[in-house]
């Protein structure tokens, strides 16, 4: 997590959060009365929510440590496994999930989890490297860590784990260099690459629901934890409650019990 964190702090970082934030962005430009869940280390495109979004929380795997987030104000980062959230039933609309999916050991317990915790009408929006694009390839990238994918692989990945994909985009066609003429024609770039060369960009983001009508395959027995779980409650919330059905409800303090990482 340190060294996603160093990387966008720096120009090249900075550039790459940009690019991705305004696709994000493009997939959900409304998320009142929301409530958004940030999985891997997705707190780089998390701000634009607040405010808006009913709540915003963010789960980092315990594999790679966890980092306070935001700086000021209440800690709204924990560290939870990713077979293991811990959140009830349908209580989440949104999940983004970045720099997740290419590290993930179990990837389809994973996915099970994020079906588990969304509501009938979630969305599920991943952010990944694409297998064909120069990002996933140079180590100076935080997207060369993990295996990348390309579209058909997502789009059988979630079909086998009970989404349906949806809307999908490509992002982040400028090359990884630290040259600063590069990074000030990223705009050129998205324009020019989502024209011309849409296979090559550095990343994939794919919008996937829940196929309802399908129940999720049991999961294996959770293995003994060694320390009393995350318990995130929303009070006066029935899990499972649409955006619609919660407007009108003021926003409560946070969770409890919510991990503080220092």
């Amino acid at each position: 997590m340190i060294d996603l964190r160093n990387f966008y702090e720096t120009p090249l970082g900075d550039m790459a959060r940009r690019v991705i934030a305004r696709r994000v962005r493009a997939f959900w430009p409304d998320v009142r009365s929301d409530r958004v869940v940030g999985l891997g280390y997705a707190v780089p495109y998390l701000a634009p929510f607040q405010g808006e979004a009913e709540r915003v929380l963010a789960f980092m795997p315990s594999a790679q440590g966890v980092l306070r987030w935001p700086a000021e104000g209440r800690n709204l980062v924990a560290m939870a496994e990713e077979t293991e959230l811990p959140l009830p039933d349908r209580s989440v609309d949104r999940v983004l999930l970045v720099h997740g999916l290419e590290g993930l050991d179990h990837t389809t317990a994973a996915l099970r989890e994020i079906w588990r915790v969304l509501t009938d009408s979630g969305r599920l929006l991943m952010v990944v490297p694409n297998r064909r694009g120069l990002w996933s390839h140079l180590e100076r990238s935080p997207f060369a860590s993990g295996r990348p994918y390309s579209s058909s692989q997502l789009e059988t990945l979630l079909r086998a784990n009970l989404f349906a994909p949806g809307d999908r985009a490509a992002a982040l066609f400028a090359p990884p260099t630290r040259s600063g003429v590069v990074r000030s024609a990223a705009p050129v770039w998205e324009r020019l690459g989502g024209r011309w060369f849409p296979g090559f960009s550095g990343v994939l983001l794919v919008e996937a629901s829940k196929q309802i009508h399908a129940l999720p395959m049991s999961r294996e027995p959770r293995r003994a934890r060694l320390r009393t779980p995350v318990v995130v409650t929303f009070p006066g919330l029935r899990p499972g409650a649409t955006a619609a059905e919660r407007r009108g409800h003021a926003p409560d303090d946070t969770p409890r019990r919510i991990l503080d990482a220092r």
